[in-house]
């Protein structure tokens, strides 16, 4: 067995092959003067861990040839995180079922699919292999024993997110909650956990994903208001657009951390423990 990683997943791929003992394959990327990818590897074995994060168009392009070089060995692709993913589903007529092309088009020269929390588990009946979603839950609470964090609360951004967020806290016992939107007028909008009391507590807000971190902000000024001693974020797949880590720095929260799903300077959890046991079982 070997691993072999696009160019985005570099670094993770590296955790990954040192994690099983495995050789990682080295990969030559380049582009055509027409801006076409172009990439080389060296040798395989029987068996390959393809891992490639699908950030953005080019990353796919990037993937789909990868799997197309690997065609002499049998493939597991490992897939940390999947773009297009949240259109699961179509909303207007006309649309295409983004999540379905993207699954559709890498299930062809792989034997299985992992995803690491895919933002819908139903995505998963798209990949035309068997297709597994792996959590980062465990891996992200022992992050947090490691912060040393006092009488932590740990709070979903929503109520989609508190299962997630349970399974995070379960690793110490920690309290969990999830914020709540309540609407008080036309223009008044409050954010606050619906159980908890935030006073004097450090505060982490934990989700899968970091996009803009509007939302995230706005609740992280309320917590603070509200007398959270402190507001951390902690997410899985660090997107991070429109400048969304300079916003939440600014808004309050003291850390913004990520896992290497996406290659980021915030990534300080890795998702090579998750995926080599995943690999190992």
């Amino acid at each position: 067995m070997k691993v072999i990683s696009t160019e985005r997943s570099q670094v993770l791929g590296a955790r990954v092959a040192a994690s099983l003992g495995v050789e990682l394959v080295d990969v030559k990327f380049s582009r055509f003067p027409d801006g076409e990818s172009y990439l080389n590897r060296s040798g395989l074995d029987d068996q390959t861990i393809i891992i490639g994060s699908i950030t953005d168009n080019d990353a796919l392009v990037e993937l789909l040839l990868l799997i197309d070089a690997c065609d002499t060995s049998e493939n597991t692709l490992v897939l940390p995180y999947m773009a297009y993913a949240r259109q699961d589903q179509r909303f207007k007529d006309g649309e295409p079922i983004s999540a379905r092309a993207v699954a559709r088009a890498v299930s062809r020269g792989v034997s299985r699919v992992k995803t690491i929390n895919i933002h819908q588990e139903e995505v998963l009946s798209y990949f035309d292999v068997p297709a597994e979603d792996l959590s980062m839950a465990p891996d992200i609470g022992r992050h947090l024993q490691q912060m040393e964090l006092t009488d932590p609360l740990l709070l979903a951004p929503d109520e989609g997110a508190a299962r997630f967020v349970a399974d995070v806290a379960a690793a110490d016992g920690w309290d969990c909650d999830h914020l709540q939107k309540t609407r008080h007028s036309g223009d008044h909008i409050t954010i606050a956990p619906k159980s908890l009391p935030v006073e004097g507590r450090e505060v982490v807000i934990i989700d899968d994903i970091i996009s803009t971190g509007g939302t995230l902000a706005t609740a992280a000024g309320m917590l603070r208001v509200q007398g959270a001693s402190r507001v951390d974020a902690i997410c899985v797949h660090g997107v991070l657009t429109g400048g969304a880590y300079a916003h939440l720095c600014a808004s309050g929260v003291g850390q913004v951390i990520a896992t290497d799903t996406i290659e980021r300077a915030c990534s300080r959890i890795t998702a090579a423990d998750c995926i080599t046991r995943s690999l190992q079982d």
